[in-house]
């Protein structure tokens, strides 16, 4: 009898201790944008058949020490599409990684997990957070600084080796936030796309938020084509006579100058520029040496300008005061991309009145270009006389 009794005893000790450790986790937000990292190329061991991956998304961390493989990355058996539903299908067929996350409050500490999907066995130049990681309350403008993050990689670079597809959990600790912080904004997590990411913890401000940060991809407007007048023969820069001549642009409303607009789509890149027209015969130049690039130096590059030539010179007919749009088809970029800059190099003297072709330089807001599709629209010419 008595050591059925002490037997019970160390019995409810033992579930005692287990109710005090278990840890109580409360999600404070998850990620709601579609967000994608184009993954690197991918080297393969000829002996051991393993996938080596080389981060590109890492910044330039040479004066951080790289430790090497890191051990003890936790798992997790979330199902990225199902867990964050606005992922689903997005991604299918294409060599990207999603980027995903969520905020929780665990143990008297705030926690931000960041659920990366190993897109090969090896992933080396990784990086997750230092001391820049912070959490700001944009309403009582409290700075919360990260403390730890597991695994033991803080301030350093690191290489990661487990099985491909596997689901990995990095997490970064935090004080906790009080109960009335409503706004915060996440700094110093760069693969995860937080650089001042705004964050609601409220749910009324979360929704309301909601279908307008969650990013999705343009169905491009139909364009007007241009038609052929006649075709450059024997083109030649400096001799205005051997330019191709073009009517019946895709004419638009009139715009304020450097008007821009943009669409992204799975294939291609739409960037279309308003161009005035100052006479009803003015020669412009093609754009297919221009670049898209985005805040990590990465470049995109012009593939097409639509109707008109890459790289030459040509003649546009028309009506003085028309406004029409010239549209470049640039590479594919990221949907997570905020921000982009559109850069055109000076071209070549030529040998006509008035000729400059100056290079130019135009930083994007990527929202404000995707709320000027509607300036685009076919805009036929109505003249009274």
């Amino acid at each position: 009898m008595k050591r059925i009794v002490i037997l019970s005893l160390m019995a409810i000790a033992c579930l005692t201790m287990q109710a005090q450790t278990k840890k109580e986790v409360k999600v404070l937000a998850k990620c709601r944008n579609v967000f994608f990292t184009s993954n690197p190329e991918v080297t393969v061991d000829n002996r051991t058949k393993k996938k080596t991956m080389v981060w590109h998304d890492t910044e330039n961390n040479s004066w951080h020490e790289n430790m090497g493989f890191v051990k003890n990355v936790p798992t997790t058996t979330i199902d990225i599409e199902t867990y964050f539903p606005q992922f689903s299908g997005v991604n299918e067929g294409r060599p990207l990684s999603p980027i995903v996350w969520q905020l929780t409050e665990e143990n008297d500490e705030t926690v931000l997990h960041c659920y990366f999907r190993m897109p090969a066995d090896i992933v080396e130049n990784f990086w997750l957070c230092s001391e820049e990681c912070v959490i700001l309350d944009k309403e009582t403008g409290t700075i919360y600084q990260s403390r730890r993050c597991v695994p033991d990689c803080y301030g350093k670079v690191f290489s990661i080796k487990e099985k491909e597809g596997t689901v990995l959990d990095f997490q970064i600790f935090f004080p906790k936030l009080p109960e009335t912080t409503k706004e915060i904004c996440i700094y110093g997590v760069p693969n995860w796309c937080m650089e001042g990411q705004d964050v609601y913890l409220d749910n009324r401000l979360f929704m309301r938020d909601l279908e307008a940060s969650i990013r999705y991809y343009d169905e491009m407007m139909p364009i007007h084509k241009a038609h052929l007048v006649s075709e450059a023969k024997d083109y030649n820069k400096d001799d205005h006579k051997t330019w191709a001549v073009y009517n019946d642009a895709h004419l638009i409303q009139p715009v304020k100058e450097d008007t821009y607009a943009i669409w992204r789509t799975e294939e291609a890149t739409y960037l279309a520029e308003a161009c005035e027209m100052n006479k009803m015969r003015e020669y412009f130049k093609g754009r297919g040496n221009s670049i898209l690039i985005d805040q990590s130096g990465h470049q995109y590059k012009c593939k097409e300008v639509l109707d008109y030539p890459n790289d030459e010179l040509f003649w546009v007919k028309g009506y003085s005061g028309d406004y029409f749009a010239i549209v470049m088809v640039f590479e594919p970029i990221p949907l997570y991309l905020e921000n982009i800059t559109y850069i055109v190099p000076k071209g070549e003297p030529f040998a006509m009145w008035g000729a400059n072709w100056d290079g130019k330089v135009l930083s994007f807001n990527i929202k404000e270009l995707r709320d000027n599709q509607k300036l685009f629209r076919y805009h036929p010419r109505e003249v009274v006389k």
